[in-house]
């Protein structure tokens, strides 16, 4: 009896302790740029290895072309990152084809800049999530359709469903959902913005409500639990950039967010316990 006690007890605990870690789900890592603390910064190279590494999510930026061809490219330039110069929009997807992308300590490497089709092809194998970011012109000008574009190349590749939609501008969130009010999307809110408006960072929460967000991205540098309390209680869920060293790692696994991006996804990986 008391064996047969003792296996009850056991098999009662082990259900409860999975129980708790379906509820308390792991903090996803993103590789940020595909981890450029790492390779080369937005190159298909850095998504390969980040994918090998096994990350939850990539992480990339979105420029358009002159002749309306998506880039994978942090900046709206080419200057700092590659090896051509200029705005990305200024040239056609032929003209940017020389150019190769820098490594971190500037020496050029064999790396195109990629497309968004090259990347989706990429990832669309693997079981990860994707978190693209539109971006703007190096004026602050939205790319005309851009919205219509990435939504129809993820579709296409069957990637949808696995994608957050980013960016800083509410205005190109709201654009992207009129065409497709189910997708998942992202509000990106710096510190520059809470200074600006004068606003607690729980008021960060409400802006993504207001344009129809499902997930916040924050500076965390400004999370707190009060934050992450607020996120969770409005159904937000809370993303952070962009968390490179080891003490913000931990402080951002300890409030429990639901994803890190970071340059280091193998630090992240080491101090998760992955």
């Amino acid at each position: 009896m008391k064996r047969a006690t003792l296996l009850v007890l056991l098999a009662l605990g082990l259900a409860v302790a999975a129980e708790s870690r379906a509820a308390d789900p792991a903090v996803r890592i993103a590789a940020h740029r595909g981890g450029a603390g790492l390779w080369p910064e937005a190159s298909l190279l850095a998504f390969r290895q980040a994918l090998a590494l096994g990350v939850d999510c990539l992480e990339f930026d979105l420029h358009m072309t002159r002749d309306g061809e998506l880039v994978v490219i942090h900046d709206a330039t080419l200057d700092r990152t590659t090896t051509a110069q200029g705005a990305v929009r200024d040239l056609t997807l032929g003209q940017l084809a020389p150019a190769r992308i820098r490594a971190r300590d500037g020496s050029v490497t064999d790396e195109p800049v990629p497309t968004l089709a090259a990347v989706l092809d990429l990832a669309a194998p693997a079981a990860v999530g994707l978190l693209p970011e539109i971006k703007v012109g190096p004026d602050g000008t939205p790319y005309p359709g851009i919205e219509a574009k990435v939504l129809a190349l993820l579709r296409a590749r069957g990637v949808l469903g696995r994608a957050v939609v980013q960016a800083f501008e509410g205005s190109t969130l709201r654009r992207l959902l009129a065409l497709e009010p189910t997708a998942r999307t992202m509000l990106l809110v710096g510190r520059a913005r809470l200074q600006r408006e004068r606003a607690a960072p729980r008021e960060a929460v409400r802006w993504a409500q207001e344009v129809g967000a499902t997930d916040l991205g924050i500076d965390h540098r400004i999370v707190d639990a009060a934050l992450v309390a607020e996120a969770r209680t409005a159904g937000i869920r809370i993303s952070v950039f962009t968390v490179n060293e080891e003490q913000d790692l931990r402080r951002m696994l300890e409030l429990r967010v639901d994803a890190v991006m970071t340059d280091r996804p193998d630090l992240a990986k080491r101090l998760f316990g992955r």
